[in-house]
């Protein structure tokens, strides 16, 4: 079904009254629910009319974060839709405007810049005690209440260290806003806090200096903040003071090892400047000469994608169990009794993480209309379907995730799936043996040849007793 969204339409007990905007991935409506004077707003997901899985992802994870937020720097959470008849979040609508009013400004007074920066740095610090990493902290995602406190908004591409990091999961790409990623971030490490303490540095400089530090780069120019450092802001700036600059150019160092440990030491610094450490940082006037931008880069050369850590400290691991569900017409009986298998294993495992994934077929050649009659995106509904199978598996939400995947080869998805997750058990479904199946070999037999942890194929009573019988001779 295609919604008509205009005002009035009612939605959930919340009725539209405004449409606020459209970006990238969502659009915004002001909404009011009776008895309830609280300014609120709802994003609705770019679902339709789209065969990128991105704002999905996204959807869910931020529909999956929003609820364990608290505190005066993030949006309050109201209520969230599923994904049929209709996905949706509403939060309370903070009243005024972002930071990227002081786009059209900059450069900006640098007493202005540390005020924002270390009012920013507290906002972030309440978000990192509360478990999660923002990943995309850019003027525009920073709200400012009336009493003047900075709201952080857009938990997209956030990372939550106790739940399922669902762009890790599915996508093999860096995901933020290209000028303000940190180095980590472009080698795909979404799980150092200190990711945003490097975009905050991106937003101070750019304050200050009316420039960014590293530009606004595409494709395979994004790798290059993992060996070029910036011109310094006194450079381009004259009257920005030495310990400012110390500062900026911390946050935005290529080892997280070598900014702020935390946003709090970050905004102790920003407040008080004459405790300030000075180093040559705060003395540069040029960029780094070439021989030290070519070790950076041969370094840079051999970086790799980085194990992913705990934000709090390496965690005792569980087992991932990746459970591979066809939705395809049919296999109701099969889908049950691989459900019947991960209810044996989680008795067992009791902390396994349970990755429930299914693959959209799509094909090599042609173009995909991954639309059914009525204009219904086929991801979708393979999500609800995905939950609807996974919700009597009486497990925390913490601990299963649901995921879609979109590939011509079905076995080759799973299998590239398993390895970039770590996955420690694979559970398949298999069907009965047939003439085309032996001639073409089938999904779960490559499964178990190509994977790189444990298999275990499933088939239903039916089937079993359908291979045991002897074949009839011509």
């Amino acid at each position: 079904m295609r919604w008509r969204l205009s005002p009035g339409t009612a939605i959930d007990g919340f009725e539209l009254q405004e449409h606020l905007g459209t970006g990238g991935m969502a659009q915004l409506w002001a909404v009011a629910r009776e008895g309830d004077p609280t300014p609120l707003v709802m994003k609705i997901p770019l679902l339709i009319d789209s065969d990128d899985p991105l704002p999905i992802v996204c959807f869910e994870t931020e529909q999956m974060i929003m609820p364990h937020l608290s505190g005066a720097h993030v949006p309050r959470f109201v209520a969230t839709g599923p994904l049929e008849p209709m996905p949706y979040i509403v939060m309370e609508r903070i009243p005024g405007e972002s930071l990227k009013k002081h786009l059209d400004a900059v450069p900006l007074p640098w007493p202005d810049v540390v005020a924002i920066g270390a009012k920013v740095a507290h906002a972030l610090h309440d978000l990192h005690r509360q478990h999660v990493i923002h990943l995309d902290v850019k003027p525009s995602n920073v709200m400012i209440r009336a009493s003047g406190e900075p709201v952080l908004i857009d938990y997209g591409f956030a990372r939550h260290e106790r739940l399922p990091d669902l762009l890790a999961e599915e996508f093999r790409e860096p995901f933020g806003t290209t000028p303000y990623m940190a180095p980590e971030q472009v080698l795909q490490d979404r799980a150092d806090p200190r990711s945003d303490l490097f975009a905050l540095g991106v937003m101070l400089y750019f304050f200050v200096t009316g420039e960014r530090p590293f530009g606004n780069p595409r494709g395979g120019q994004i790798r290059r903040r993992l060996w070029r450092v910036p011109v310094p802001p006194r450079a381009l700036r004259p009257d920005c003071p030495p310990w400012l600059q110390e500062i900026i150019l911390r946050c935005l160092e290529v080892d997280p090892q070598d900014r702020y440990a935390t946003a709090a030491l970050l905004a102790l610094d920003l407040e008080n400047p004459d405790r300030v450490k000075l180093t040559e940082r705060a003395e540069r006037l040029e960029r780094d000469g070439g021989m030290k931008t070519f070790r950076r880069w041969l370094k840079a050369r051999k970086a790799q994608p980085l194990e992913t850590p705990n934000i709090a400290g390496q965690l005792s691991r569980a087992p991932i169990v990746l459970a591979a569900i066809d939705l395809s017409p049919g296999s109701e009986d099969l889908a049950d009794s691989l459900r019947l298998m991960i209810g044996r294993i989680l008795s067992i495992e009791g902390e396994a993480r349970i990755a429930c994934v299914n693959v959209l077929k799509t094909s090599r050649i042609a173009v995909d209309i991954l639309e059914d009659e009525e204009g219904r995106s086929l991801h979708v509904q393979r999500l609800v379907q995905l939950r609807h199978w996974g919700a009597s598996l009486d497990i925390p939400s913490e601990r299963i995730s649901y995921s879609v995947l979109e590939a011509p080869d079905p076995a080759g998805a799973l299998v590239d799936y398993a390895r970039r997750n770590n996955v420690d058990h694979i559970v398949i479904g298999a069907r009965a043996s047939s003439a085309l199946r032996r001639y073409l070999g089938s999904v779960s037999s490559q499964v178990v040849a190509e994977a790189p942890c444990s298999v275990t194929v499933v088939r239903t009573a039916k089937d079993r007793r359908t291979d045991s019988e002897p074949q009839a001779s011509a």
